[in-house]
């Protein structure tokens, strides 16, 4: 079914919904599509599946890049589950012949398109920080870390059809919404021979902590700099102060000074805040695809040639035990003057 290139054309997107709204990972797949259908001189299709969904934001797809929309809906599709998603995704493959699909590497997206790269015969690179077309032969680049995050590896699939790809949420900005846009939206109910499943959704327990990581405007991470798990106390007055989630590299983690939800990086979380704040990071190309996207990135580190400091905006070489307590009393500093 995919090995013929001529037969598939198109870049597709994987939107995601919850109970009928569409997600903030769908907007920032438009921005990434919308570059890979421009260089190919192609459409951007963005594909749904749920029930019940709200028709103002399937045309806000459109509003943000899409040219169409195709959901596929049913009350069984409600939730995600891979064998009937898989189940309906095959079969849009199968009607449209998408050249490229691309999805945000979430717990339904790392779910899903393996499962269907399976069925489908074709091939998938997780975790993309880059995608480009290879301006001779239109094959999809996809970049990502490897081998430890020491390398970057640039994969393409030459043979199969569709390319597929996973790329990190919060990993690029969210479509701008154009009101002058126009598109087609179609909506399809889903074959009752797809929905199928082995598997029932049985309950779901959502993240409440106070400062979710991913959703933070301010991170304070911190590295194998601190030293030791006691030294963490430092950081608790300058996150109350910017009401700041906070993030870690592997290394703490794996020294178990902190708990895995709050690493940052290839292994981690992605994060994208209005200010991140790096105290003893060296920067690895594992950790810095997790936060390089940052809008503004202040890096503190006692090695002039950490590698932190070619993505910070502003760098202190210092020592962050003495520049964090500082830089802590003048912002409660400021902050209490106003």
């Amino acid at each position: 079914m995919t090995k013929n290139k001529q037969e598939h054309s198109g870049v597709w997107i994987l939107a995601e919904q919850s109970d009928g709204q569409v997600q903030r990972i769908s907007y920032e797949l438009l921005t990434r599509g919308r570059d890979l259908a421009d260089k190919r001189s192609t459409d951007l299709t963005a594909m749904i599946f749920g029930s019940d969904i709200n028709a103002e934001d399937l045309q806000e797809l459109i509003d943000c890049g899409a040219d169409r929309v195709i959901t596929m809906e049913a009350a069984a599709l409600r939730h995600f589950l891979v064998e009937p998603y898989a189940a309906c995704m095959l079969k849009i493959i199968e009607d449209y012949r998408p050249e490229i699909i691309i999805a945000g590497a979430t717990s339904t997206g790392r779910t899903l398109m393996p499962y269907v790269a399976i069925k489908a015969h074709a091939g998938l690179t997780a975790d993309c920080t880059v995608l480009d077309i290879e301006e001779d032969t239109g094959n999809l680049l996809q970049t990502r870390p490897a081998i430890g995050g020491n390398i970057l590896a640039t994969i393409k699939t030459p043979q199969h059809r569709p390319q597929m790809a996973t790329v990190r949420p919060r990993s690029t900005k969210p479509a701008i919404k154009q009101d002058s846009r126009v598109g087609e939206i179609i909506r399809l109910k889903a074959p009752a021979e797809c929905l199928a499943s082995r598997i029932n959704r049985v309950d779901f327990i959502p993240d409440e902590s106070e400062h979710g990581l991913q959703e933070a405007d301010v991170v304070v991470a911190v590295g194998r700099g601190i030293k030791k798990g006691e030294n963490l106390s430092l950081t608790e007055p300058l996150c109350g102060s910017l009401e700041a989630a906070l993030g870690a590299t592997r290394d703490v983690v794996d020294r178990d000074w902190l708990s895995y939800p709050h690493q940052i990086g290839l292994s981690g979380k992605t994060v994208n805040p209005k200010l991140y704040l790096a105290f003893g990071i060296s920067g690895t190309i594992q950790h810095l695809a997790g936060m390089q996207t940052s809008e503004t990135i202040v890096a503190v580190n006692t090695d002039p040639d950490a590698q932190i400091f070619n993505v910070a905006d502003f760098g202190i070489v210092g020592d962050l035990f003495e520049v964090l307590p500082v830089l802590t009393e003048r912002i409660n500093k400021i902050r209490n003057s106003q």
